[in-house]
């Protein structure tokens, strides 16, 4: 194997490293993301159940006073009562507390549906806030595990990005310039081996010349189809046909 491309293939492994754990990095950001979110959503429904159940405490209190005000409104029909010596206008009192009664007893039917339902609310309420405790407890644990991961990984960019400037500092310019060309546009995939006689990269097969050429070791060859630098490892042999 050609000396440079022994270079250029440390500089890559250096360089896929980098990548990877770049990768890695921002996963662990979507990771803590994500757990930032459900931990939001479920503070928002234990805020969204408490809201629920005041709104039906509101309305009961309502009721009651609505209630009160009804009470208040037969109280007084009935000292009218006492006062008046008019039959027509005794039985006229006498239908205003009728129907002050009726409604009483349609408000006190809605106030005993609201208790059922506040009650559902609260035990709404306590299953939302079980929830939220137990999102808040994984989230924080989770959160400072991803934390320290990501201190972790972002020194090993560090030391790797230290190493790879040692490593870009063997190659001569223009094969650095070449190398720095693929990297952006092919990733940490810039050189390929042509075992079976294709490129590692685009998977097309190559010109059996071009084997050839790369089986001879003298020279930087690169993939007709792709632009990837291809050579030939020893190790894996390339199918040529003749």
């Amino acid at each position: 194997m050609l000396p440079i491309i022994e270079k250029l293939l440390e500089l890559q492994d250096c360089d896929r490293q980098i990548i990877r754990n770049r990768q890695r990095i921002d996963r662990i950001a979507s990771d803590r993301t994500a757990l930032e979110s459900q931990e939001s959503n479920s503070l928002s429904e234990l805020n969204e159940a408490r809201k629920n159940a005041h709104a039906i405490e509101s309305q009961r209190k309502e009721l009651e006073l609505e209630t009160d005000s009804q009470q208040e409104l037969i109280q007084k029909y009935s000292q009218q009562q006492l006062q008046t010596k008019k039959n027509q206008e005794y039985r006229a009192l006498a239908n205003e507390i009728v129907q002050c009664r009726k409604t009483i007893s349609d408000l006190e039917d809605r106030q005993l549906e609201l208790m059922e339902r506040f009650d559902g609310a609260q035990e709404t309420i306590e299953s939302a806030k079980q929830k939220a405790e137990y999102a808040n407890k994984l989230a924080t644990e989770k959160i400072r595990q991803l934390a320290e991961k990501d201190t972790e990984l972002r020194s090993e960019v560090d030391r790797l990005q230290a190493e790879r400037e040692q490593l870009a500092q063997r190659l001569e310019l223009p094969v650095r310039q070449q190398y720095e060309r693929l990297l952006k546009s092919k990733g940490g995939d810039g050189i390929v081996d042509v075992g079976q006689g294709v490129c590692g990269g685009c998977h097309v097969k190559l010109p059996v010349q071009i084997v050839i050429t790369c089986k001879g070791q003298k020279e930087i060859v690169h993939c007709p189809n792709c632009g990837r630098i291809v050579y030939y490892d020893d190790k894996r042999p390339a199918l040529v046909e003749d």
